[in-house]
């Protein structure tokens, strides 16, 4: 801006520097409502339309966050957990089980009897 309007006045610069970052503000509501503050440096421009966009974006996630229920009792907590945990390791001991007792075949093995492969 010093060099494109050297002649002008620092105010005018100022004003004039602002004015093209509003312009140049991609997001519609941002550049509208950066406008509508008539800002008259770039620092209050950029400053506001930082503001602007982070309230936005809080307001727009600040949506979708459930409320959490607190339980006092931490008995049943751990009972609970006791209880998950106890099934995950049946069903872990399980699945070890079944891959201990699974025949392993392989696909290019040719049967005796019948000539066939696979099995």
């Amino acid at each position: 801006m010093s060099l494109a309007y050297a002649e002008c006045p620092l105010d005018i610069r100022e004003s004039l520097a602002a004015q093209y970052f509003v312009d140049a503000i991609r997001d519609e509501d941002t550049q509208h409502s950066t406008r509508l503050m008539d800002v008259k440096d770039l620092k209050s421009a950029l400053a506001y339309s930082m503001k602007y966009e982070t309230a936005r974006t809080v307001s727009k996630t600040s949506k979708h966050v459930r409320s959490l229920e607190v339980e006092d009792d931490s008995k049943k907590k751990e009972d609970k957990f006791e209880s998950l945990f106890n099934r995950l390791e049946k069903l872990l001991n399980n699945c070890i089980t079944e891959k201990k007792n699974a025949t392993r075949r392989n696909p290019n093995v040719t049967c005796r009897q019948c000539n066939r492969k696979g099995h």
